[in-house]
């Protein structure tokens, strides 16, 4: 077993990030001392290899460091722990308050953006780096393997485009007084009524072409549903409706995820999820352990301890809604850490890489920009989480995805 010295200062931010690193990423096991100036990591051939303190050594009081003015301008300016501890605990956005309307801190305020490594796992790329210098020590030690994982996730914010006829009709109103077109609104009438009578399926069901896409690809599709809130951003459909009822046993008996999806209020109340939380777990009759904030909410480390209350297993909001790329620095899944009561906590991150309206709303990429970015993307990464909305209908952007990343 390796043992590792560490500074006798931000202990508990110390030993998560060496937790995470050795213990999760690399699966090494080590013991650990205090009292060295430095990171010296002793092996058990009595070698050394000394990593050199540059961040927290700076600001040796508890929390001293968690100011604005102690961001880096460079990732850099810090050693591989505290650069990794930078990126997964999210702290830089507990001191930037740039947020955009729906409170959610963009991408492009992120260091990782300004710097141009946003598209990279850097954290993964220090832990590859470290492993070769500890190889170069020890060539005995065992790492752990990965074999690569592709997760397609599906936020369900609607079940269906179409709700009832007189919707139908007030937007038929609007094609032939605003956008004067009478042949439009006949369509709308002539869809709707396919979808009634059953001939056809209404837009946003794809559920089981979703469903064939990830059993072609070998892996299950997870289904976020909603189940609650108390916003215009809300409640666009009931999880106990018959309609949702029978698409909940119908994904079960094919053996793919149900996740929770909860609303838009949920990232900073605790009581709003548990509320929402309890009523899908009876509506689904199982426990539910995953799932994906609406819109993307997310606050540090707010967020995450109201998961971790509510005993949830793993999150999957930490992707950016304006940008594509690793907003944690990795795509791996890892323990999270609240930087405010120092604690590491039993939930599991696992960051969301790219999700549909990023590439196509946000930036409208084209398709060629699209395959270059994910075939960049997922050639550093051993963990690729993508978002594909059920109501999103062009199929043939998310076949092309689905066959890049796959």
């Amino acid at each position: 077993m390796i043992k590792i010295k560490i500074p006798n200062n931000n202990i508990s931010e110390r030993k998560y990030i060496l937790d995470i690193i050795f213990k999760e990423f690399l699966g090494l096991t080590y013991s650990l001392e205090f009292g060295s100036r430095n990171y010296v990591i002793e092996f058990e051939n009595k070698k050394t290899l000394t990593i050199k303190d540059t961040f927290f050594n700076k600001y040796p009081k508890d929390l001293e460091y968690l100011k604005e003015e102690n961001t880096p301008t460079k990732i850099e300016e810090l050693d591989i722990f505290a650069a990794s501890f930078f990126m997964l605990t999210r702290w830089e956005e507990c001191v930037n308050k740039t947020r955009d309307k729906h409170n959610r801190f963009p991408a492009t305020a992120s260091l990782a953006y300004k710097q141009g490594f946003l598209d990279r796992p850097i954290v993964n790329e220090y832990v590859d780096a470290l492993k070769g210098m500890l190889l170069e020590i020890d060539d005995s030690l065992e790492f752990k393997k990965y074999n690569y994982q592709l997760y397609l996730t599906h936020d369900v914010d609607e079940l269906y485009m179409w709700k009832s006829w007189s919707q139908v009709f007030r937007i038929a109103l609007g094609d032939i007084v605003k956008r004067k077109s009478f042949s439009l609104a006949l369509e709308r009438f002539a869809e709707y009524f396919l979808i009634k009578i059953g001939t056809i399926k209404d837009p946003f069901d794809t559920f089981d072409w979703l469903m064939d896409k990830s059993e072609d690809t070998g892996v299950k599709s997870r289904f976020y549903f909603m189940s609650g809130g108390v916003t215009e951003n809300d409640n666009r459909y009931k999880i106990d409706e018959p309609k949702s009822l029978a698409l909940i046993e119908k994904i079960k008996k094919r053996g793919h995820c149900i996740g929770i999806h909860p609303s838009y209020n949920t990232y900073n109340d605790f009581k709003q999820f548990k509320k929402e939380k309890d009523l899908l777990e009876k509506v689904v009759g199982e426990k539910i352990v995953e799932g994906r904030e609406h819109y993307l909410r997310f606050e540090v480390p707010t967020t995450w301890q109201i998961w971790e209350d509510n005993g949830m297993e793993v999150d999957s909001t930490c992707g950016y809604a304006d940008k594509e790329g690793f907003r944690c620095g990795t795509g791996d899944k890892f323990s999270v850490f609240n930087i405010l009561t120092r604690e590491k906590l039993k939930l599991k991150e696992r960051p969301l890489v790219v999700m549909d309206s990023s590439l196509f709303y946000y930036n409208n990429y084209t398709d060629s920009e699209v395959k270059k970015k994910i075939n960049s993307m997922k050639k550093k990464s051993n963990s690729f989480t993508i978002l594909w909305h059920n109501s999103q209908e062009d199929k043939k952007k998310y076949e092309d995805i689905v066959l890049w990343v796959g």
